[in-house]
């Protein structure tokens, strides 16, 4: 891969999926078995927001139903058709369809439930002190100051 402050352009593709699959605790990461992510703005250091392209393997899921204290989130589907399943329901995403959330607003997910790989774009900020909330999961996460996730119970117990 090219050094972004001589190659302004790559192939997303040519990008290596992220070599720590997931950060969820371990005992929950075959739960997001299946989904590959390649850090796009890493790539050209951005620091402000992220990008990823992301792929989910027929049966995976994107993450656990969360939102964001802080974080907004924008994907955008290349192929494939996702179910995006948030509070108000369940609806079949198809490519060229695209999808927000604000802080705070409906928690959502990805789920692949058919037989092709789905791909898509997902745009999230790095606001410091963002936080994840998992209403149907005893798991809550907190952004550490070294930019990872830390994931406790709702108790605040460690796992």
């Amino acid at each position: 891969m090219s050094d972004p402050k001589t190659q302004p352009a790559v192939e997303a593709t040519s990008v290596p999926p992220r070599a720590k699959a997931t950060s969820y605790p371990p005992q929950l990461a075959h739960l997001v078995a299946g989904r590959e992510k390649r850090a796009l703005g890493d790539v050209f250091g951005l620091q402000a927001f992220g990008v990823n392209l992301t792929r989910l393997a027929p049966g995976s899921q994107s993450a656990f139903h969360h939102y964001h204290t802080k974080q907004e989130e924008f994907l955008y589907v290349l192929e494939g058709e996702p179910t995006l399943v948030t509070d108000e329901g369940e609806t079949t995403l198809r490519p060229g369809t695209c999808a927000g959330f604000p802080a705070r607003g409906t928690a959502h997910q990805l789920v692949n439930r058919t037989q092709r790989d789905v791909v898509y774009l997902e745009v999230g900020d790095r606001v410091p002190g963002d936080e994840a909330e998992y209403p149907h999961d005893d798991l809550k996460a907190a952004r550490a100051a070294d930019g990872s996730w830390r994931f406790v119970h709702k108790d605040g117990t460690p796992y």
